[in-house]
C-alpha cells in the first residue's frame, strides 16, 4: 500500500498541511519541523507526486535551457558544462528540473522553444547566449514569458533581465596589459560576430589600441568558431602575414589551446615567439603547456545568478528587469612576455 501524506504527518506528529508546506519548502515552517518531516518521509520511503503538485499550483517546477547551437558542438567547449553546473546547482536548491532545447539550426531550436512555451512544459527559460537579431529572444518577449539571458542583449538591454560580465572592459584590460608589456602587433581572435560577447570584446580591444595610438590593422582581426579547430584556422591566417602579430587576444580558452597546438606544429613557441591571453579560465587553461593566462569570468556564477534572476521573474512577472554584472579578473600564468626593441624578456 502506497505511503500517503497522512502517514508522514502521523509519524512526524504534524498536520498533513504542514507536510505539504515542507514539500513546497515554505519559509514559514521552522527548520526543526522541516527536518522532522523529512526524516519521517525518508523513514517511510515517501516521495512527493510532483506531477500532481504541478497540476494543483499550475507550476511545472521545470526550467527550459536554450543552447546557442547543436549539443554536439556546444559540449565540446568546457564553458557550457561549467555554466550548466551553476544553473543546475541553483535549480536543485529550489527543487527545479531542467529541460534542454535541441536542434542543429536556429529554426529547429525556435520550434522547440515554442513547444516549451505553448505547451507550458516549463515555468521559465534561461538563454545561454545573446545573439544579434535573435528570433528566440524576440518570441519570448512577444509572449511575455519569463526568461533571463546569460550575456548582454544587443538591443534595448534594459528591457531584458540578463547576467553578464563587462566584456568590453575585460578585453580592454587585456589589450592594455599587452601594450604595457611593449607589444604593438596585437591580434584579436574572436568568435561569430552575430554573438554580442564577440562584438563587446572586439570593441574593448579596438578602444585600447586607439587610446595607445596604435593603428588598427584589419588583418589582425580574425573570427572563427569557439572550438579548438577554430584556433588552428586563426593561426594559419595570422602567421602567413608579412608581419605576424607578437600577441593574441583570444576570446575563448578552447580556441587558445588550438592556437598553441598549431603554433607548436609550425615551430613557434609560446611565449617566446607569441604571447597569448584568452577568456574563461577553464580547468584546461591551468594544465596547458605552458599554463595559459586567462580572464576568469566566473562561469559558475553566471549560470547560478541567471537561474536566481529567472526564479524572481517567475515569482513576480511585474518585477523590474535588471542586469547582474559578474566581476572578472586576469589570472596570470606563463603565456605573456615583455616585448622590447631588442627582442623579448621576462615572463609575466
Amino acid at each position: 500500500m502506497a505511503v500517503t501524506i497522512k502517514d508522514v504527518a502521523k509519524l512526524a506528529n504534524v498536520a498533513p498541511s504542514t507536510v505539504s508546506r515542507v514539500i513546497a519548502n515554505n519559509p514559514r515552517i521552522s527548520e526543526q519541523t522541516k527536518r522532522r518531516v523529512r526524516e519521517a518521509m525518508e523513514y517511510l520511503g515517501y516521495h512527493p507526486n510532483y506531477n500532481a503538485r504541478s497540476l494543483a499550483n499550475k507550476s511545472t517546477q521545470t526550467i527550459g535551457l536554450v543552447m546557442p547551437s547543436s549539443a554536439d558542438k556546444v559540449f565540446q567547449n568546457p564553458f557550457f558544462p561549467e555554466v550548466l553546473r551553476g544553473i543546475s546547482t541553483k535549480a536543485h536548491e529550489k527543487e527545479y528540473t531542467l529541460y534542454m532545447s535541441t536542434g542543429s539550426k536556429e529554426e529547429d531550436i525556435l520550434e522547440g522553444v515554442m513547444g516549451m512555451v505553448h505547451g507550458r512544459r516549463v515555468d521559465g527559460i534561461v538563454m545561454l547566449y545573446s545573439r544579434i537579431d535573435d528570433k528566440i529572444m524576440t518570441f519570448l518577449q512577444e509572449q511575455n514569458f519569463p526568461f533571463t539571458v546569460i550575456g548582454k542583449p544587443f538591443a534595448l538591454p534594459d528591457t531584458i533581465t540578463h547576467v553578464d560580465n563587462d566584456n568590453y572592459r575585460a578585453a580592454k584590460d587585456v589589450t592594455e596589459h599587452f601594450i604595457e608589456k611593449g607589444h604593438e602587433c596585437i591580434a584579436f581572435v574572436g568568435g561569430n560576430l552575430d554573438l554580442v560577447v564577440t562584438v563587446d570584446r572586439l570593441s574593448g580591444y579596438e578602444k585600447a589600441l586607439r587610446e595607445a595610438g596604435i593603428p588598427h590593422n584589419d588583418d589582425y582581426v580574425v573570427h572563427v568558431e569557439f572550438l579548438k579547430e577554430g584556433g588552428q584556422e586563426a593561426v594559419m591566417e595570422l602567421f602567413s602575414l608579412p608581419e605576424p602579430p607578437t600577441a593574441l587576444v583570444v576570446v575563448d580558452d578552447l580556441m587558445a589551446l588550438g592556437i598553441m597546438s598549431k603554433l607548436d606544429e609550425i615551430g613557434l613557441s609560446v611565449p617566446e615567439d607569441v604571447s597569448i591571453i584568452s577568456f574563461n579560465n577553464v580547468m584546461l587553461a591551468e594544465y596547458a603547456s605552458p599554463p595559459l593566462t586567462s580572464v576568469d569570468i566566473n562561469i559558475f556564477e553566471l549560470g547560478y545568478e541567471a537561474v536566481n534572476c529567472l526564479l524572481e521573474k517567475i515569482a513576480d512577472p511585474d518585477a523590474e528587469n535588471k542586469r547582474v554584472c559578474i566581476p572578472h579578473k586576469v589570472v596570470e600564468r606563463w603565456t605573456v612576455r615583455t616585448q622590447t626593441e631588442n627582442g623579448i624578456e621576462n615572463v609575466k
